[in-house]
């Protein structure tokens, strides 16, 4: 630990680094000019690094170098149960390889504390008008995923370093939100920034709080926590200047989704973000929190707000003790993280937002960033004329609207203004349309005490909307089954079926398999779409139904007003409730039970959690990269659920065909993400969206959709994973050719595992989002970026040629990507290697993440 600047924090016994001095100490003045995120990764160095590593890191800050490796270190991690657990099988697998090679298994466990939260398992089977739908959902998810709770039990008692939510608590982000950070860390008496790498995209939710928290992918958190720091290109750091204010009516929801549409066509994806100026000063801590949670659906790594007076209120109100509270201001205001402090700050680039030009808006129909004004649905072709027929639903049917995701349940205003709509609507004698499944799915305990002390959850009820979880659920994919007579008729009927969900992903396939496309919405827009019942309805427009006296009532007759929901929260939202949810849930219990074996007695016929592969075979072999074959060749805005879809598994799916032989009922084959901890069933999800458009299927001139591709060199068609299977066999080694924005969207490590394990040695893309493209690294594939003016169309690739790539793999080296068509051709294009630090040539030379710390482990050991 670097102790030059260390110092006493005034008003406390604690010490802490004067980052302003070490900065200083290397450039005069310079301090008052970093941005805030420069700040606190300053202050990182200077508790962790050794003298000469930190005067060059913080020269890097200081003068904004971006074309070297750059060290922090990530004081926690935090994990859902999917990546999260998908994490720890993998690290249970590198016990039994270092048990094999000679070396101790229980040596191997997480150095970083690692929380993680059971919150992706649970599917709303039971839609929020049965009273007992959570009770029911809860004992389905336990039934179902008795493996994965099994195994998730042994790690807490057989790794140290690792605690665990159970099921039922709520959503990782709002409980890291409203619990899990301090925003200022203590240990051994030193005072210091929080900071934690997440296995989820939305990690960037706390960034609301002034903490640097980012979204990773399962296997760079498992390099986190086994002790690495977590190596990257310094980020370009944007200020986001928020002007004006919110109109009258406008929610958060609406506001991220304006943000959303302005922030990718702004270009930040990879940037980190820092929003500031009067209109983010005037936002609440809910309202900073619902556009951190959005990060990736502009593209951005981090979405920072300072902290300030809003910071403190919104400690206090969720209940933290006032000592810490203290301790999260006097820090902020000595240390130069205070809001006042920034007033010199300055960015690289810098953007104005207007807050005052936010209409009400919808996101859709695949898109986040998407933006559709209500008032513009008509215009936009959403919105239209629909026949209304007894006994049958319209075109455009609303079959889910549910009220779900951190994004917007962490924030009190959303919540109760949804209440208040509900009650609103009850008084005025409006109900649900039978064939919408409505759900509540709160991210946090907290929102039912609320809700109870504001006399709402019985209004939201009535509407169908009763708690059904406190889990991710349909914003994951999980919305359960529907009704089968509802089910049968959309299938009989060919019909035009949506979701709306108060969620932040809306891509094509991921809500439900019979929901064709879905929109994104505020709280209160899901409850008035229960209420029309179909996508074709103009909300801002269309009569929602008569009172008892014959009159029309429209959308604008129950919107509660800003004065009644500001007021309710003032009154019904309290310390006490946050500190009656987490007090007993982080109470330490000392775990009486046996002990466990350091090695995992893995269950043979699981198809949940199977040994992983990963150093078996083919994959701990070299991967020469030549005569590689197109498994694909892909669009623009490919996903990450394009890659490995984590919904409800069909029966006709290779999925659900390799889980009937398993002899698992139909009715539990619960969903893709659910079985990621088997490799034998996740690799069966790779490409397995039935959204998917691979170019190299044409059918009458257009591209055709579903799971499929071309087997070469015969060039017949087939699905996906029988391609995939035929080419393990014949050990041909494959390539992926796409587009701009390659694995946009969730941080699913097995969007990479899924392509290594069939075989792809690389990706050649126009551009890659972060997160995906650290996961292949992270599994030894090597992405390739095509040069500006290069691509799929203009080098005519049809996905008949083979590939070789040549050149030195060093940093952002240029390489050469050779195409041998068909007829015998070759084409020579030079293409980025985006191995971007030495760190990441490392890992991806050895084969992997996993590989390399076995490797790594082994020789420590022998030495």
């Amino acid at each position: 630990m670097n102790t030059e600047f260390r110092k006493t924090l005034p008003g406390t016994r604690l010490d802490y680094f004067d980052t302003r001095a070490a900065v200083d100490a290397i450039k005069p003045g310079a301090y008052d000019t970093l941005p805030y995120t420069s700040r606190v990764l300053a202050e990182n160095l200077v508790r962790r690094c050794d003298p000469a590593t930190l005067k060059a890191s913080l020269s890097q800050l200081i003068d904004r170098k971006r074309d070297l490796d750059f060290p922090w270190f990530p004081a926690r991690v935090v994990c859902h149960d999917i990546l999260g657990q998908t994490a720890l099988v993998d690290l249970a697998g590198l016990r039994d390889a270092i048990a094999q090679q000679g070396g101790d298994p229980a040596q191997v466990n997480p150095v970083v504390p690692t929380q993680l939260i059971v919150d992706h398992s649970l599917a709303v089977e039971c839609g929020g008008y049965d009273p007992e739908a959570f009770e029911k959902n809860r004992a389905i998810e336990d039934r179902r995923n008795e493996d994965r709770f099994h195994f998730i039990e042994w790690t807490k008692k057989a790794f140290k370093n690792v605690d665990v939510i159970p099921p039922g608590n709520g959503i990782m982000h709002q409980i890291n939100l409203e619990k899990m950070s301090p925003v200022i860390q203590v240990r051994d008496g030193v005072a210091f920034p929080d900071t934690c790498v997440g296995t989820d995209s939305h990690t960037p939710h706390v960034d609301s709080l002034g903490v640097i928290a980012i979204g990773v992918g399962g296997l760079e958190a498992e390099s986190v926590m086994l002790g690495r720091a977590s190596w990257m290109r310094l980020p370009e750091i944007v200020g986001v200047e928020l002007t004006g204010k919110l109109q009258p009516g406008i929610t958060a929801t609406d506001m991220v989704l304006a943000l959303t549409e302005f922030l990718r066509k702004q270009k930040v994806v990879g940037a980190w973000l820092e929003f500031f100026g009067e209109g983010a000063a005037a936002l609440t801590l809910g309202d900073r929190a619902t556009i951190s949670n959005m990060a990736p659906e502009y593209g951005a790594t981090a979405a920072m707000f300072y902290i300030d007076q809003q910071t403190i209120d919104y400690l206090k109100l969720t209940g933290r003790e006032d000592q810490q509270v203290q301790l999260v201001e006097n820090y902020a205001r000595v240390s130069g993280l205070w809001a006042d402090s920034l007033k010199s700050a300055q960015y690289e680039r810098s953007l104005s937002f207007d807050l005052s030009s936010v209409v009400r808006n919808m996101a859709g129909p695949s898109n986040p960033h998407a933006r559709v004004a209500t008032s513009d649905l008509a215009a936009k072709g959403i919105a239209g004329q629909w026949d209304e027929v007894p006994g049958q639903m319209p075109d455009g049917a609303v079959i889910i609207a549910a009220i779900t995701s951190c994004t917007n349940t962490s924030n009190p205003r959303n919540v109760i203004a949804a209440g208040l709509m509900a009650r609103n609507a009850n008084k005025l004698g409006l109900s649900r349309k039978p064939w919408v499944k409505t759900s509540l799915a709160p991210g946090s305990k907290t929102v039912a005490l609320y809700l109870d002390e504001a006399g709402l959850t019985h209004e939201l009820e009535k509407l169908g909307f009763g708690v059904v979880a406190f889990a991710c659920t349909t914003c994951n994919g999980m919305s359960g089954a529907l009704d089968p007579a509802i089910q049968q008729e959309i299938i009989d009927r060919d019909l035009y079926a949506t979701a709306v969900l108060s969620g932040n992903r809306n891509f094509d396939g991921r809500i439900h398999p019979y929901a064709k496309q879905a929109f994104l919405a505020s709280p209160p827009l899901v409850v008035a779409y229960a209420i029309a019942g179909t996508i074709r309805f103009d909300i801002e427009k269309d009569v929602l139904g008569l009172d008892a006296n014959g009159k029309e009532i429209r959308l604008k007759d129950i919107w509660p007003s800003d004065e009644e929901i500001d007021a309710v929260v003032k009154a019904a939202v309290k310390p006490e409730q946050f500190r009656q949810v987490y007090i007993p849930m982080f109470a330490i219990h000392e775990d009486t039970g046996p002990k466990v074996e350091p090695l995992y007695d893995w269950r043979p016929q699981s198809t949940y959690i199977r040994r992983p592969p990963y150093w078996e075979g083919a994959l701990a072999g070299a991967r020469p990269l030549k005569g590689m074959r197109p498994l694909a060749v892909l669009p623009d805005n490919i996903t990450t659920d394009h890659l490995s879809p984590s919904n409800a598994i069909m029966l006709d799916s290779a999925a659900g065909e390799y889980l009937a032989k398993m002899g698992l009922p139909e009715v539990d084959f619960n969903s893709y993400a659910t079985h990621r901890g088997d490799h034998l069933t996740a690799q069966r999800a790779t490409f397995a969206n039935p959204k998917l458009f691979n170019e190299m299927v044409v059918e009458d001139g257009k591209v055709k959709q579903g799971s499929l591709t071309r087997l070469e060199p015969e060039g017949k068609v087939m699905r996906m994973w029988e391609a995939i299977e035929t080419y393990m066999d014949r050990k041909q080694p494959l390539i992926i050719i796409a587009g701009a924005d390659y694995g946009q969207g969730s941080s699913r490590d097995w969007a990479a595992k899924g392509v290594r394990l069939a075989g792809v040695e690389a990706i050649a893309a126009e551009g890659f989002e972060r997160i995906h493209r650290t996961n292949l690294v992270g599994m030894g594939v090597l992405p390739l970026e095509f040069l500006p003016g290069t691509n799929r169309k203009t080098l005519q690739i049809d996905g008949s040629e083979t590939y070789d790539v040549i050149g030195e793999r060093t940093p952002r080296a240029t390489l050469t990507l050779v195409i041998t068509r068909k007829n015998g051709e070759r084409v020579e294009v030079p293409v980025t290697c985006r191995l971007d630090t030495a760190e990441e040539v490392s890992i991806y030379e050895a084969g992997g993440v996993l590989q390399r710390f076995a490797q790594d482990f082994l020789e420590s050991a022998t030495a």
